[in-house]
């Protein structure tokens, strides 16, 4: 299976400066999207520091099969989904420990969304409220969860989609990178179809957009990644673009169509 992708970022039209960063590392066939938080340009130092740390974990063990992880990979994982996994809880604490130890950085986190393709599968990993969603066979599917306080109060109770859209505190999310000295991290594993596409994207991009419209463009200008990611990043502007927005856009293709 053949990989084509790309990935694009903008600061929107309501920010002063881009706290997002991205990560396209096709060495290792390694995506990543964080979305930093914290005062003081301090987001983009979060963020910019997590896409760093998961890059060199994969660079160093995709290297040395011997060296030693950081933390243990949990059993229940397939492999590409625990060397994500590790990643992601790696880079959580190299966050958590800049912001504990100076004032300048202190309360800074980040979001991350990140995928990892191996062996025809696609590993998918998350922490907070950016999102991974598939396009196959003309439909759109959310891959994540958000780690926010509206999907623990969707647990809790039954909820409308006009309660839904209306959610005072939709922008508050329970976890994230930075927060805390350890993360939980979710994952899961999918196998790889021709032509389907991967859509990564910060909530600059999916709280601006339906999936629907989304959709639409992928299904338009799929076959050519750069231009759907910045008409992806437009749309979101134009519907007021009130945060930063990032996509990271991976299609796979059968080698035939190469």
């Amino acid at each position: 299976m053949k990989l084509r992708y790309a990935g694009a970022t903008d600061v929107g039209r309501k920010r002063s400066h881009n706290e997002d960063r991205l990560l396209v590392q096709p060495e290792d066939n390694l995506f990543v999207v964080c979305d930093g938080m914290g005062g003081h340009a301090s987001g983009e130092i979060a963020s910019q520091l997590a896409v760093d740390e998961m890059g060199q974990f994969f660079k160093d063990s995709g290297a040395d099969a011997e060296i030693t992880w950081p933390y243990k990979p949990d059993r229940r994982l397939t492999d590409p989904e625990g060397r994500l996994a590790v990643s992601i809880k790696w880079a959580n604490y190299q966050v958590f420990d800049t912001a504990s130890g100076s004032l300048q950085y202190k309360g800074m986190g980040t979001t991350c969304v990140s995928a990892h393709v191996s062996d025809g599968r696609i590993a998918i990993a998350h922490v907070g409220d950016s999102r991974c969603y598939r396009i196959r066979d003309g439909r759109i599917e959310p891959m994540t969860i958000d780690h926010s306080l509206l999907e623990e109060y969707k647990k809790l109770a039954q909820i409308t989609e006009e309660e839904i859209k209306n959610f005072p505190h939709k922008n508050i999310i329970v976890r994230a990178l930075g927060m805390k000295e350890t993360v939980a991290v979710d994952t899961r594993v999918e196998d790889l179809r021709a032509d389907d596409v991967y859509l990564l994207c910060c909530d600059g991009l999916s709280g601006e957009m339906e999936d629907s419209e989304m959709l639409a463009v992928v299904r338009e200008l799929g076959h050519d990644l750069d231009r759907c990611s910045k008409e992806l990043i437009e749309r979101a502007n134009r519907h007021g673009g009130r945060d930063n927005i990032t996509v990271v856009l991976i299609r796979a293709e059968d080698e035939r169509q190469s």
